[in-house]
């Protein structure tokens, strides 16, 4: 007879998932071991075993999870307004929320890509395209001043996410400036950009 999984099993995976990421973290994905993470979720490594048949597995349903929730916080604020000057500013405080609150994926999503086997690594660059796609059309609507072109639209959207990807480096969310605050500080600033025109240089 299979065995049948307790009402607490997707509760038990994402906490593994959310004690992994803080394993990663801290001290990289090559040096952990699942001991490590399987003593972080308080469990033993055969009860780990039944939840992820390896470390590459979670960390792959780490970035499954993470990249999805990205994906889909963006499209949810994306359809909460039709102003894209609005949209830039929702899907700004969604992006932000998310990675306040989940600063150890971020890290894991930014530094480990490269330990995924080559159809993971494939598979994880296609998701992230699909949230680069949706950031780089979204900057392209917004921008009034003709600054973005095919050609360099993947620069503003790396600049944009430079700025609201890399908090965990050095924001503090508990600090004198709140994620909301930091959400509104950084669309001002880019929003600066694009809505106005740039002047161009005079000929020598």
């Amino acid at each position: 007879m299979a065995r049948t999984r307790s009402e607490q099993y997707p509760e038990i995976k994402r906490n593994i998932l959310k004690r992994a990421a803080t394993v990663f973290a801290r001290v990289g994905y090559a040096s952990a071991t699942i001991s490590d993470l399987a003593d972080a979720a308080g469990l033993s490594r055969g009860a780990l075993y039944h939840y992820f048949a390896s470390k590459e597995a979670i960390l792959c349903a780490i970035f499954d999870q993470h990249l999805a929730d990205f994906l889909e916080r963006v499209d949810q604020a994306m359809q909460a307004s039709r102003v894209p000057v609005e949209q830039l500013r929702i899907v700004t405080q969604a992006i932000v929320e998310l990675n306040t609150s989940c600063a150890d994926e971020q890290v894991v999503i930014l530094n480990d890509l490269n330990q995924l086997s080559a159809t993971e690594h494939a598979r994880m660059v296609a998701l992230e395209k699909k949230i680069l796609d949706r950031l780089s059309d979204l900057l392209i609507k917004v921008d009034n001043g003709g600054k973005i072109t095919p050609a360099n639209k993947r620069v503003y959207t790396m600049m944009y996410l430079g700025v609201v990807n890399y908090t965990f480096a050095w924001y503090n969310p508990k600090g004198r400036v709140a994620p909301a605050q930091f959400a509104d500080i950084a669309s001002d600033v880019l929003l600066h950009g694009l809505l106005t025109k740039g002047t161009k240089a005079s000929p020598r």
